[in-house]
């Protein structure tokens, strides 16, 4: 009796080494990847996450950014996250992200506590993906199951940051092309594009939406629109005062809502590659999504989450690729 409890036991403990072993080697992610070697990291990670959104609520809408922008450039390895050291040039210099991309502090604080907690175990590329999901939550959206075990990246690339992160202007064929590089299809463009129902966008990056009189004689020949570029024209000059920002949603700037789909129907969307959902949709399968987002929360909430997901599986590292980074800033010594 005690000869086979002893076995059991053996048993168990070999299918726990061999599934850790097949979750590093094989390349995959998993759920719950750091239960036995950092068992409150999630905890931790939400924590503080909520300290820092009640800080600051916008600070929700930077930290989801933060895995956006690191996921377009090489995959969700955590190159964004690197400062320039040696033959690294920081893709925090890069056009879309200078003077920008906020909440490398709170990433810094976080990670800080983790090494505290468990040494060399938690990688700053999940601590992203943990974040993104906290702060959507945080605002009132949906929450989902974080795939857990990449590793961080030994380099930056700040070409890629330039070539590969979507732009404020960009034409929908554009939009479309740049996610298929990534891996994601329309719906995942459509679902995305909603984390626009937070947070604030630069003077610099809508003000060719405002004033270009091309977009205005193409889309809004009838004026329809003239209130919201009047309110627009009024926070962002048409020269000067590039730092200016305004809330991507208007109505409801700092809840995670399906707003955003209703403004961009109606013609409010901040950014140039907001309403080219709806304008250059010239066959209507992407204007078919926005009306059903817009008219089911729950639809776009679950949409949301599968779409983020997918996109936190691209490229990443595991196993003997990359490493675990004790300061995210840094590649180890």
């Amino acid at each position: 009796m005690e000869i086979t409890r002893a076995f059991c036991i053996f048993l168990v403990l070999v299918l726990k080494a061999v599934k850790i072993t097949l979750s590093v080697e094989d390349g995959l992610l998993y759920l719950d990847y750091y239960k036995e070697t950092c068992p409150l990291a999630e905890e931790i990670v939400s924590r503080n996450v909520e300290i820092a959104v009640r800080k600051d609520p916008r600070m929700a809408a930077s930290l989801l950014r933060l895995h956006f922008h690191d996921c377009f450039v090489m995959g969700c390895d955590a190159s964004v996250l690197l400062d320039n050291y040696g033959d690294i040039i920081s893709e925090k210099q890069a056009g879309p992200n200078l003077n920008s991309l906020r909440g490398f502090k709170v990433i810094d604080e976080i990670k800080y506590v983790l090494e505290e907690a468990c040494p060399l175990t938690v990688s700053c590329a999940d601590i992203l993906a943990m974040v993104a999901r906290d702060a959507v939550a945080l605002r009132g959206g949906p929450s989902w199951k974080v795939w857990l075990g990449r590793k961080d990246s030994l380099k930056a690339s700040f070409d890629g940051a330039n070539q590969f992160i979507p732009a404020p202007n960009s034409s929908l064929e554009t939009l479309i092309a740049n996610f298929n590089q990534q891996g994601l299809d329309v719906e995942d463009l459509v679902a995305l594009s909603g984390s626009h129902t937070l947070g604030k966008a630069r003077c610099l990056s809508f003000r060719q939406r405002v004033y270009d009189i091309n977009i205005e004689e193409k889309y809004d020949k009838y004026q329809r629109y003239r209130t919201f570029r009047r309110v627009l024209r009024s926070i962002c000059p048409e020269s000067g005062r590039d730092e200016a920002i305004a809330p991507l949603d208007f109505i409801t700037p700092a809840k995670f809502d399906n707003q955003y789909y209703i403004n961009i129907l109606g013609g409010n969307g901040l950014l140039g590659s907001d309403n080219v959902l709806v304008n250059e949709d010239h066959e209507g399968e992407i204007k078919k999504l926005v009306w059903a987002f817009a008219s089911n929360q729950e639809l776009f909430f679950s949409s949301f989450a599968k779409s983020v997901v997918k996109m936190g599986n691209i490229n990443v590292l595991t196993g003997i690729d990359g490493e675990i980074r004790k300061n995210c800033r840094f590649v180890n010594a």
